[in-house]
């Protein structure tokens, strides 16, 4: 057969023609996506991570030390969908088997139209807010914390102890730090104050190096924010590492380490800290989750000349 470019532009011509027939279809488009979750055993654990949505950021000034025309190429290599730079947002259940633990929790419904999808994800995969036992928060940007009280005020998880990093804390909510800087920059500070101070003398502190929850171990990873922390989770002989903001979307970040995000409160340690960690997982052949990763966020990560690749987990239907 000859598959010459000729004969594939020829049949792609007859197939639009045959497509531009009335449609005989019975059934309607669906017009909708289905539930983002996605479930693996993890030792005697059982891990489901949870899609919020996304955001497609403006190019333009993305990467701090990097041309928009080379953070642009990347983009278009990587085949990431919008025009700008694709963040998914995917958060990480973990069921110890006595305790129900989130790992961050989303945008909640602060987000924008593409994101906040987190509850109705998270109730697809057979989870009640109700029975949350504990929630570990990595860092205070807005969408790993906005996801633990609503806007109008109530608390989403009413049963759940909240642990937050204590060099997070001190930062965040030091008033004399907040009110040092300009009032255009308050944002963050006025966040974690709308989620954390009506719960303020309830919320668990916690430092680096520390195991928080059984099978789950604190680890610093600063730059990204001062108090930024990944989490080890370890069961059996597994182990996943929980990255949070380690990498902003992998297919950039990972392939370029030393890039720095415009998130990176101080870029080059958190080129530092990215390269440490990937190192590790890379070494270690862990198993990884990345909060800004496609779907389902969960993969494996290999050196790659200068820089990593992100290989994303195969999908199975069996734990």
């Amino acid at each position: 057969m000859d598959l010459s470019r000729r004969t594939l532009l020829a049949g792609a011509t007859a197939a639009g023609a045959i497509t531009a027939l009335p449609a005989a279809a019975k059934a309607p488009l669906a017009g909708t996506q289905a539930a983002g979750f996605y479930r693996f055993k993890h030792g005697d654990f059982e891990v489901t991570t949870i899609n919020d949505g996304f955001f497609v950021r403006p190019l333009a000034g993305f990467v701090k030390n990097a041309m928009d025309e080379d953070v642009k190429a990347a983009v278009d290599a990587a085949r990431l969908p919008g025009n700008g730079v694709f963040i998914p947002f995917t958060t990480v259940v973990v069921n110890t088997g006595a305790k129900l633990v989130l790992i961050d929790c989303g945008n909640g419904d602060s987000g924008a139209p593409t994101s906040g999808k987190w509850m109705a994800n998270f109730k697809a995969a057979g989870f009640d807010p109700k029975d949350v036992d504990t929630v570990i928060i990595s860092h205070f940007h807005g969408d790993h914390i906005n996801g633990l009280r609503l806007k109008d005020g109530s608390a989403v998880f009413p049963n759940a102890e909240v642990m937050v990093p204590a060099a997070e804390w001190a930062f965040w909510m030091d008033d004399a730090r907040m009110n040092s800087v300009p009032e255009a920059n308050r944002g963050g500070f006025m966040a974690a104050r709308r989620v954390f101070a009506p719960m303020a003398k309830d919320v668990k502190q916690y430092d680096a190096g520390k195991e928080v929850v059984s099978g789950i171990n604190a680890v610093a990873a600063p730059g990204h924010t001062p108090g930024h922390n990944v989490f080890m989770v370890a069961s059996g002989n597994k182990k996943l590492m929980c990255l949070a903001d380690t990498t902003n979307n992998p297919h950039l970040f990972a392939r370029n380490p030393e890039w720095q995000a415009v998130f990176d409160m101080d870029g080059a340690m958190a080129s530092d800290t990215r390269k440490k960690l990937l190192d590790m997982a890379a070494a270690e052949k862990a198993q990884v989750h990345m909060y800004h990763a496609p779907f389902p966020a969960t993969g494996f990560i290999e050196k790659a000349g200068a820089g990593y690749r992100f290989e994303q987990a195969i999908w199975s239907s069996a734990l």
